[in-house]
This record gives structure tokens, C-alpha cells and sequence, in this order.
């Protein structure tokens, strides 16, 4: 199942990120979300823990790719059409 960024948001203000940021990056990285920083209402920052940024920068360069970007036009032009059934038996998916 593909998660949303956005659903893996937390809020937190400047005094709490003052008085443990290690306590926050703990937090993050066990919840596996990301901590806005928040003062007076206002996002000033994100604290991501290192994992999820590692994984936004993969992200990122792979979009960036101009093979990829070719292989996504080249798949899209393609009509043929294989159900999520068919990629689990292939993939040897077993479902619990």
C-alpha cells in the first residue's frame, strides 16, 4: 500500500525542539514521520528523520533521471495492461 507524505506529518514548537531535539529525531524516526517545527502558529522547519531523507533523496534523483523519465513515457504509450493478480503470481506474492 503506497502512504501519503503528507499523513506522516507531526507538529512541534520551537520550545519543544529547544529542550530535546535528539528527544524529537527519536520520535520521528520511531514513528517513522517527519516533525514540522512550528513558532507562533508558523512552520519555520522540518526534522526528517535520516532514513525517510535518505529515501526522499533516492526518490528525487531517480525522478530526476532522464532514463526513467523515458521508461515512464515508453510504459504509459504501451496499452497492454497487466492486473495487480497477475504482478503478485509473477512477483510470487502470498498474501497471510
Amino acid at each position: 500500500m503506497t502512504r501519503q507524505i503528507i499523513s506522516d506529518e507531526e507538529f512541534a514548537s520551537v520550545q519543544e525542539a529547544q529542550a530535546g531535539i535528539t528527544k524529537l529525531f527519536q520520535k520521528a524516526k520511531n514513528k517513522k514521520k517527519f516533525i514540522r517545527i512550528m513558532r507562533n502558529q508558523k512552520p519555520l522547519g522540518v526534522l526528517i528523520p535520516n532514513e525517510m531523507w535518505l529515501s526522499l533523496i533516492e526518490d528525487l534523483e531517480a525522478s530526476s533521471s532522464l532514463s526513467y523519465k523515458e521508461d515512464i513515457r515508453v510504459s504509459r504509450a504501451d496499452k497492454k495492461r497487466v492486473s495487480s493478480d497477475e504482478v503478485k503470481r509473477t512477483l510470487g506474492y502470498k498474501e497471510n
